[in-house]
């Protein structure tokens, strides 16, 4: 799919809009996708998420799997020092990524399998060890 939200710094800056979002205060620590129970199904980590979107390479992106495969779980979210939130800057782009196809929802062909009762339960479990963890 080419993106055509005019040039990809324009995607990039609708992106961190969306999100509100600053990844420029990302360090680079990698806590995040530590964090992220979805981890080995991603092409692009968390960490590296931000740093796609902090040089406008929207359109890869836009075709990773990753993109699909984040649980929305948060779990970087709550782990990041810097309060850059990934997994906001993720679901930025999914939103962009549907808007783009003319769509305002997702076809049950593009919903992950990782999204079964399972993995589910295991996100709760796992956001539950990094508060845990957090507050220690």
């Amino acid at each position: 799919m080419a993106y055509t939200y005019g040039n990809t710094q324009n995607a990039a800056e609708r992106i961190k809009e969306i999100s509100g979002v600053n990844p420029l205060k990302c360090m680079k620590c990698g806590k995040c996708s530590a964090t992220c129970p979805a981890f080995n199904e991603m092409d692009i980590k968390p960490h590296q998420f931000v740093t796609y979107v902090q040089n406008g390479d929207i359109e890869a992106l836009a075709q990773s799997k990753s993109l699909w495969k984040c649980l929305s779980c948060f779990a970087c979210v709550e782990r990041c020092p810097r309060d850059v939130k990934p997994g906001k800057l993720i679901d930025a782009a999914r939103q962009l990524v549907v808007r783009e196809r003319g769509q305002n929802y997702l076809t049950a062909d593009e919903i992950p399998e990782l999204l079964d009762e399972a993995a589910a339960g295991k996100c709760i479990q796992k956001i539950q060890e990094v508060k845990n963890r957090c507050r220690e």
